[in-house]
């Protein structure tokens, strides 16, 4: 008699987990890594797979692929996770994969997801058998492996980085689960558009288990119309997940709008403003890299030197993205926000840059001053007069030796012009006291 209750029942598996590949056809995103001709696929068409890491965020397909993989090879394939596993399972996965080899010369594959819960004498555990090719390992993880998981594991396998899905591609996985009558939900007759699946794709940020989620908890409280359709719609999505859907295309005029109001607003001097914006991307899914970017831009831009700092502050909040990943990485994103945001403001060092490359362009801009050219082949000195008369600075009052650096052509020439505010105020004060102290000699005709 079947059991009504079986666990592996699709009746009563979650949708994300029916839609799950079963081929590398049917697998989604990750082109640079599985596209035809590439070394991974490759290696999984022909069942020679090493052990691999697999690093990416949640619902970028990581365990997804290593089930792929486990479909197209012929060796025993062990899933485990590194949340509820221990030294001891790993060492009967071993000792069981030795028996395999031995009395029926078949590989084994152990998967273990979010490898970077283990600890070092864990991880330290494989390296033998991955070593001697008792086990191939393939290991999953939301966390950067080369702060996370052990040297000596890294150098035995190959790490794979794998990308969020675009919104095409979410797109493309929500339209085959609401068609795919077998594991998805095309028996329900649910009728759609563009807009509900560009909302929904928004919602996931890149993660097709959310979106999957998402989709089949508006299709679950749906109520069919007299025809017996389910009507997908951005108001049935916002009634099913009971929060506001956050209309922003990263390709529309929307993203462009919430991206200028984010830069104005720390420009402006309003931190409340440009954290409000900040919090819009998040929700949104915008992509986090780019939008510390535009804080870098905007701190080098806008504030400058009046607070050299923020351009620092800048700097660290993108490689902490890089390093801790979201959504932890909102605190320190949040933090140079309101840095740059606070800070006071010159556009001084961004005028100067222009100014000089617009007379680069357009203007005759002459020759580098003889005593500014290095001598440094025989005959330069004596006979050209390279270096000849250079002042070395240190070796004058205050570190400054007044001499012409700027070519005859330009000379006269101001392109940095400091403002009062902040630190540059003290900047205009030093070039004012120098230059009216060490006065440059006019050269005689």
């Amino acid at each position: 008699m079947d059991n009504l209750f079986a666990v592996d029942d699709q009746r009563y598996m979650p949708l994300a987990a029916r839609m799950r590949p079963r081929s590398l056809d049917e697998y989604v995103g990750q082109s640079e890594l599985l596209g035809e001709g590439t070394l991974l696929r490759k290696a999984i068409e022909a069942d020679k797979t090493g052990s691999l890491i697999l690093f990416g965020p949640p619902g970028c397909g990581k365990t997804t692929l290593a089930e792929v993989i486990a479909a197209a090879t012929e060796a025993v394939f062990v899933p485990m996770s590194a949340i509820s596993a221990g030294k001891a399972d790993i060492m009967k996965v071993i000792k069981d994969a030795e028996d395999q080899l031995r009395y029926y010369d078949k590989k084994t594959i152990l998967f273990i997801d979010e490898i970077h819960r283990f600890n070092k004498s864990q991880q330290d555990a494989l390296l033998p058998a991955v070593e001697k090719g008792i086990i191939t390992f393939i290991g999953a993880t939301t966390e950067n492996p080369y702060f996370e998981v052990n040297g000596a594991l890294i150098s035995r396998a190959r790490v794979c980085p794998l990308k969020p899905l675009s919104k095409e591609e979410i797109k493309d996985i929500l339209i085959t689960a609401l068609e795919d009558k077998e594991r998805g939900l095309g028996s329900a007759h649910v009728v759609y558009g563009e807009e509900p699946l560009d909302v929904l794709a928004d919602f996931s940020g890149g993660d097709a288990r959310i979106a999957l989620n998402a989709v089949e908890s508006v299709v679950s409280v749906a109520k069919p119309d007299e025809n017996g359709r389910i009507v997908l719609t951005v108001a049935a999505i916002e009634e099913a997940l009971q929060r506001k859907v956050v209309r922003y295309d990263k390709h529309g005029d929307h993203h462009y709008d919430v991206i200028s109001a984010f830069i104005k607003s720390m420009r402006g001097s309003d931190p409340d403003a440009a954290v409000h914006y900040l919090a819009r991307m998040i929700v949104a899914g915008e992509d986090m890299e780019f939008v510390a970017r535009r804080i870098m831009i905007c701190a080098a831009e806008d504030v400058g030197m009046a607070d050299p700092n923020a351009l620092t502050v800048a700097v660290s909040a993108f490689h902490a993205l890089r390093a801790v990943g979201m959504p932890e990485a909102r605190i320190p994103l949040a933090e140079a926000a309101v840095y740059v945001a606070t800070a006071p403001k010159s556009n001084a060092s961004y005028m100067a840059i222009d100014s000089a490359i617009a007379d680069v362009r357009n203007k005759e801009i002459g020759g580098v001053p003889l005593h500014l050219r290095n001598a440094v082949y025989k005959g330069e000195k004596e006979e050209l007069g390279y270096s000849v008369d250079y002042k070395y600075a240190h070796d004058f009052e205050d570190g400054y030796a007044a001499q012409q650096f700027l070519p005859d052509a330009l000379l006269g020439s101001v392109y940095y012009r400091p403002t009062g505010r902040g630190y540059e105020k003290r900047v205009k004060e030093r070039m004012d006291y120098l230059k009216t102290k060490h006065p440059l000699k006019k050269k005689k005709k």
